[in-house]
């Protein structure tokens, strides 16, 4: 039996509630990661870790992040990239499908449908 191979640009990504994140005056996006778990305690508690980072997006992924809400593909945030960066966001599928694993690996968004909503 030949499987249907999934095309990634149809996934429909949202964000995690785990995390909070805001915009500032500029439109730049920071994303404030709470740190949980056994060991993150350990760490914050011998080792003086913060229970919270705060990561900066830069002007491409500031502009992608609010894109994601649960309801747009991959796909249709891609041609939004591409209407607002041009050529700048070359190569555009590759970068955008990277920037999602890597958000996805991080607990920042999952995809509607196919994964179980983080808590």
């Amino acid at each position: 039996m030949v499987k249907k191979q999934e095309n990634y640009l149809e996934y429909i990504p949202a964000i995690s509630e785990k995390n909070s994140w805001d915009r500032d005056e500029n439109g730049k996006v920071t994303i404030h990661m709470v740190h949980r778990g056994f060991y993150a305690w350990i760490a914050q508690r011998f080792f003086h870790r913060p229970r919270v980072s705060h990561i900066d997006l830069d002007a491409m992924g500031s502009f992608i992040f609010p894109l994601i809400d649960g309801q747009r593909t991959v796909g249709d945030i891609a041609e939004l990239v591409k209407a607002e960066f041009g050529k700048d966001a070359e190569p555009l599928y590759e970068r955008l499908v990277k920037y999602m694993q890597i958000l996805r690996n991080n607990g920042f968004i999952y995809y509607a449908g196919k994964d179980r909503a983080p808590k």
